[in-house]
């Protein structure tokens, strides 16, 4: 039978860990950042198409009609909102503006809110 050595590193399950607000906040900016990349190149296939005559313009219309490609482009949405916000947040903590943790948790809140209320206004313009 396996015996754990006591000098190996242990692994953390990170499911149970209980991050607080500006942990949350900076995940979700790295999750946001991996989101935009790969959000990318559909955004760039689609802005090609669109580009290569009235036809094309009409079928990237209608595709992005679909309810799928509205949540899409609702998730980009949401990910350029927080991204933007937390990356604000994270070069204005580089200049030591908000580097107290009453001000940190602030930051933390405003980034979150700001992410979730451009998402909500953009849900609302999409799916209505």
């Amino acid at each position: 039978m396996y015996k754990a050595r006591p000098d190996r590193p242990v692994t953390l399950p990170l499911l149970s860990l209980r991050l607080p607000l500006a942990g949350w906040v900076s995940f979700l900016h790295r999750v946001s950042g991996v989101l935009l990349f790969l959000c990318l190149p559909l955004a760039l296939l689609a802005l090609d198409r669109a580009l290569s005559g009235p036809e094309a313009f009409d079928a990237v219309r209608d595709t992005l009609a679909q309810p799928t490609a509205r949540l899409l482009a609702l998730a980009a949405v949401w990910a350029l909102a927080h991204h933007l916000f937390a990356g604000i947040r994270h070069l204005l903590m580089d200049l030591h503006f908000g580097v107290s943790l009453a001000t940190a948790r602030r930051s933390a809140l405003a980034v979150a809110l700001g992410g979730g209320l451009v998402a909500l206004v953009t849900a609302w313009r999409l799916f209505a």
